[in-house]
């Protein structure tokens, strides 16, 4: 467990569990710290690991309220200590925490019985800039995309993009609005440069082309999902035909979620 340097005291820790990366970034005054893993045991290495790089204090940011990016909140912030998130991510976990603790155990086999969840308490609903001393970090949402509360965070040539930007696997639409993400996709276009560093939720860093070719990627796909519908075409058929099955099986079973919620999405049932 250890943060690698990868901008001007900008740290990367990508975690075995999920290949999950966290990002510290640190300033004159305090630090920021961008996902907290998935439990209380991940948390508590994780915060030995920001101790490694820096003893200043420091807030975290939930890029969205996904297990693996926010159950180990209660272990890293002390009672009332700053947590920045969406308004909806702060509402999942507020209102539905529970539910997804269980769902996630269940699904992934995990023992999560140790985590209390806490949700953020600074709420981004555009833009926020928070202030670290000798620099500033933007963090901002764009849109519904990998869930309706995706922010990410932009420093000094470094843009944190959670899970809307998925490198090594294939984009996860379980929460997802994929008539809606590829929009998300062009507003951080318009936030990157030639060299800007994108660090996604899972997986190697990667540049501008990368977040090209995903946009790319997830608006052939919306187009497919909407000419489908208005076909009255049979949900496989259209899945039959997704980019995302480049991916293979996971890939085939990321179509048939994305083809089913965006036929729900232009149902109006979502």
């Amino acid at each position: 467990m250890r943060f690698t340097e990868i901008a001007d005291r900008v740290y990367l820790l990508p975690y075995p569990a999920f290949n999950v990366n966290c990002t510290l970034i640190v300033g004159d005054e305090r630090a920021l710290l961008i996902d907290t893993l998935s439990d209380h045991a991940q948390g508590g290495e994780l915060g030995e690991a920001v101790r490694q790089v820096t003893p200043l204090e420091f807030a975290l940011v939930n890029t969205h309220f996904h297990f693996d990016h926010c159950f180990g909140n209660a272990v890293l912030a002390p009672e009332g200590a700053p947590i920045w998130g969406h308004p909806d991510t702060a509402k999942e976990l507020a209102e539905r925490g529970e539910h997804w603790r269980l769902e996630w155990e269940a699904e992934y086999g995990l023992d999560l019985s140790q985590v209390r969840i806490v949700p953020p308490n600074q709420l981004v609903g555009r833009e926020a800039t928070i202030q670290l001393g000798g620099r500033e970090v933007v963090l901002s949402h764009h849109g519904r995309g990998h869930t309706a509360g995706d922010i990410v965070a932009r420093v000094d040539g470094v843009l944190v993009a959670g899970d809307l930007v998925e490198q090594g696997a294939p984009p996860a639409f379980e929460d997802a609005y994929p008539l809606e993400w590829p929009e998300a996709l062009a507003q951080l276009q318009t936030l990157c440069g030639p060299q800007t560093v994108i660090v996604p939720g899972h997986g190697e860093p990667v540049g501008r082309d990368f977040l090209d070719a995903q946009h790319d990627l997830l608006t052939r796909l919306d187009w497919l999902i909407r000419e489908g519908h208005a076909d009255a075409a049979p949900q496989e058929r259209v899945v039959a035909a997704s980019p995302l099955n480049q991916w293979g099986q996971d890939g085939l079973a990321q179509s048939r979620i994305a083809v089913k919620r965006g036929f729900a999405q232009l149902s109006g049932q979502l």
